[in-house]
């Protein structure tokens, strides 16, 4: 059994990370709420105007001539991975990883798969053992629909010249703050909808079709991101909220039994001065 005063400091030890587990679960509390806000109230916006663009898609050849549309062969991929700037939030990142790793080896197996990171553990561990052309863990600073719109549109002008016949995103897709979903999410060219969908869909076009389409495919796509993004945001903070919140638990679990512990050994101690002080004053007696 340890001495007492090694579990003395171990106590403390394990007190200490309680009190920042438990802080830091209660700075994500309060940005989780920030967060949730945020996407919950963009997701609709975003959803029907990615149906709109999709429900366009199937005359986006005839008419517009966008080349954002075109479903060449595949050959080269590019792979959006978002992730966080920080750990401390259980799989999050892990998940992300696995995901792209699956992509790569299994799903285009064969194929050159390059990365776009956002977020500087994404970039940390896929710049190890594939090419990631750019780094976006800044966006997080300042989270904005501007600066996101400006990866956007380098993504867009990399499909565009040809660099890569097929982009992806890869996030967590907040559902609550003990549940992120990964995704992985076609971003060029433009997933049309299935013909039984489009048929339903009724638009009067004013000015004209193809103006709107040129107009509403880079907003939709920037939107896209952003929403991505977002999904992102609120996932990292969920989840590093309920990785604290474990944390706090297994610290104080920890440091009951560690009282425990030391309070036996104490015992232990006081017992054996006690034997030796009765079995002294026996000795001068006899």
């Amino acid at each position: 059994m340890a001495n007492l005063k090694e579990i003395r400091n171990r106590i403390s030890s394990v007190s200490s990370t309680m009190q920042i587990t438990s802080a830091m679960k209660m700075v994500s509390a309060a940005k989780l709420k920030k967060a949730q806000d945020a996407i919950t109230a963009m997701r609709p916006y975003a959803d029907k105007l990615t149906e709109l663009l999709q429900s366009l898609s199937a005359s986006l050849d005839a008419d517009s001539g966008s080349t954002f549309a075109d479903n060449r062969p595949v050959n080269k991929v590019l792979v959006v991975a978002i992730t966080s700037n920080r750990g401390l939030c259980g799989a999050f990142n892990t998940n992300i990883i696995k995901q792209c790793a699956i992509l790569t080896d299994e799903i285009h197996a064969g194929k050159q798969v390059d990365f776009v990171a956002i977020g500087k553990k994404g970039n940390d561990i896929l710049g190890k053992k594939s090419t990631v052309l750019a780094n976006h863990s800044q966006v997080f600073d300042e989270l904005t629909f501007e600066n996101v719109a400006a990866i956007a549109e380098e993504l867009m002008e990399l499909f565009k010249d040809g660099s890569y016949d097929k982009i992806e995103l890869v996030y967590n897709k907040f559902k609550n703050a003990a549940t992120q979903i990964v995704l992985t999410e076609q971003f060029l060219p433009i997933v049309p909808l299935d013909s039984t969908e489009s048929s339903n869909a009724d638009y009067i076009f004013e000015p004209s079709k193809m103006e709107i389409v040129e107009q509403l495919i880079p907003k939709s796509l920037k939107t896209q991101l952003y929403k991505a993004v977002r999904d992102s945001f609120a996932s990292e903070h969920g989840a590093r909220m309920t990785a604290m919140h474990k944390a706090t638990d297994n610290a104080t679990e920890l440091r009951d039994q560690l009282k425990l512990t030391y309070n036996q050994a104490r015992q232990a101690a006081i017992t054996n001065e006690i034997l030796e002080i009765v079995g002294g004053a026996e000795a001068l007696n006899e």
